[in-house]
């Protein structure tokens, strides 16, 4: 198991009930059954090429009355009468994590834990934590294989949490701790922010409320990076 499932791994909760969205092999939930760490595991995926995968893996590894697996889109695999009580998505976008949350919301469908490692838009999935009531209470920032992943876990709470657009940007706990990978990305985002801003600065026709995003931006990295 590679670092960043190890990760996730140690972001859940002994007993937990989970659903693993996006699951592919089903690696994630087949090493909490053998930890003893969980009992009973979903392991969901869209397609059905990477759920045979998993399938079979899962029947590999003698877990097949302990891992249940689901052919679906996002949450709509899962059901109430599941009682899962943690869902994992991870190594998809933002955009599109936010977008299953929603769906499931829309059937007013909750989770009480949340462990999300979005590939791409992470402070727009803050964004939607924050609005739905959902405290930030781990996060791990770290490099693999030549990527950077921010892993998030949250718990829902009865009450609205408000972050900061600093917490929303970087992440309130990663803030708390940043170590080198933090700067690593930083550094690299800086200098990217730089060469956008320059762009649309050369543009004919300038794009103000987006260069005044970036000159914002740009302000706050520097200030995390050069404290």
């Amino acid at each position: 198991m590679n670092l960043r499932l190890r990760t996730l791994a140690q972001m859940v909760d002994q007993g937990a009930r989970i659903a693993d969205i996006g699951t592919d092999h089903a690696y994630l939930p087949i090493q909490l059954v053998k930890e003893g760490k969980v009992d009973y595991a979903i392991a969901s995926d869209v397609a059905a090429g990477p759920l045979e995968n998993a399938e079979k893996d899962i029947i590999a590894a003698g877990l097949k009355n302990k891992i249940e697996t689901r052919l679906g889109s996002g949450l709509e695999t899962i059901s109430a009468k599941d009682r899962i009580d943690t869902v994992v998505i991870a190594g998809m976008g933002g955009k599109l994590m936010t977008n299953i949350l929603n769906e499931a919301w829309s059937r007013n469908f909750h989770f009480a834990t949340l462990i999300l490692e979005p590939n791409v838009g992470e402070p727009g999935v803050r964004e939607w934590l924050s609005a739905h009531k959902y405290q930030v209470i781990n996060e791990k920032i770290i490099a693999e294989a030549g990527h950077i992943y921010e892993l998030i876990k949250a718990q829902e709470l009865e009450n609205t949490i408000s972050l900061t657009d600093r917490q929303i940007f970087f992440g309130p706990e990663i803030l708390k701790e940043k170590n080198q990978v933090f700067y690593q990305k930083w550094r690299d985002q800086l200098a990217y922010h730089q060469r956008l801003l320059t762009n649309l600065n050369k543009a004919q026709e300038k794009d103000g409320a987006h260069i005044k995003q970036i000159e914002y931006e740009i302000k706050m990295i520097e200030e995390e990076i050069n404290d």
